[in-house]
This record gives structure tokens, sequence and C-alpha cells, in this order.
């Protein structure tokens, strides 16, 4: 079935791994809801030069994260009463960390639940609730090739 609408949120998201092959990670808890975990990034804003440029603004801002951005893994696209989101996945490398540097909303309006940065071996990806379903099935599906691509 074709969408319908215009394109009402565009987002970037990293595949983002250490140097310890495990994937870096946010963990949501929001009240009365059990955990979840999902990918860092957000929303590209008309000023970001690109997607890219968006993610590694969003790392800064949600990890103190500075990485290595590859190439754009996944697409994903899904409707919502306000139009169309879309969703690109990029596979990236943490270059450095420093929790103390972040500064986005999701640290400074508690309103917003809980974000915790966990580190997962890829192993044990099955296991979690990593959201959306779709970067889930892309990281069990290839995570040798997501580790070679990054890691070398």
């Amino acid at each position: 079935m074709p969408v319908q609408g215009p394109i009402a949120r565009r987002s970037a998201r990293a595949v983002l791994f250490d140097k310890n092959r495990h994937l870096v990670l946010i963990k949501r808890n929001n009240p009365g809801q059990p955990p979840y975990w999902t990918t860092p990034g957000g929303g590209i804003k008309d000023g970001d030069a690109s997607a890219a440029n968006a993610l590694e603004r969003e790392l800064v801002e949600e990890l103190g994260a500075v990485a290595s951005v590859g190439g754009r893994g996944l697409l994903i696209s899904s409707e919502t009463e306000q139009g169309l989101s879309v969703q690109e996945i990029f596979v990236a490398r943490l270059m450095s960390i420093d929790e103390t540097a972040r500064n986005g909303a999701e640290w400074t309006d508690s309103s917003r639940g809980g974000y915790e940065v966990v580190r997962v071996p890829i192993d044990q990806v099955y296991a979690i609730d990593l959201r959306p379903r779709e970067v889930k099935e892309f990281v069990t599906r290839n995570a040798l090739a997501l580790l070679a691509e990054v890691l070398g």
C-alpha cells in the first residue's frame, strides 16, 4: 500500500559499536512500562548539513560521544498521524565517550523517563527488547558483517 502524506519526521540513529564488540545502546525506563533498548540518535534538524551530521550532533547530546560514522545500513519508514516518519540507521564505531558531557533534553527533562547508557554484547541482542524491531532483526542477521565493517 502506498504511503500518503509528507515526511513529518526524519531521524538518524546509530548501530554503535565499542572496541570490545559491544553495542552501545540506551535503556529506556518509563513509569508503568517494562524497559526497552534503543539505538542512540534523534531528529534531523533544518540546520543539519546531512543525516550523518545530525547523528554526530545527537551522539554528543545523548552520550557525550564521538564516533566514526560509516554508511547507512538501514532505512525504516512508518506512517504516523502526522505523516511519514523516516529513520536512517547508520553503522558507527565509538571513538570516545564522556557521559558527563551529555546535554540533550533526555538528561535535563525528568518527565521523559529514564535513559541509561548501556553496552550489550552483540551475541546478547536477541535477549533484549531492542526497538524498533527492524533494527534488532538487522543486527542479529548481520552481526558478523557489521563487526567486520566497523572494527575491521
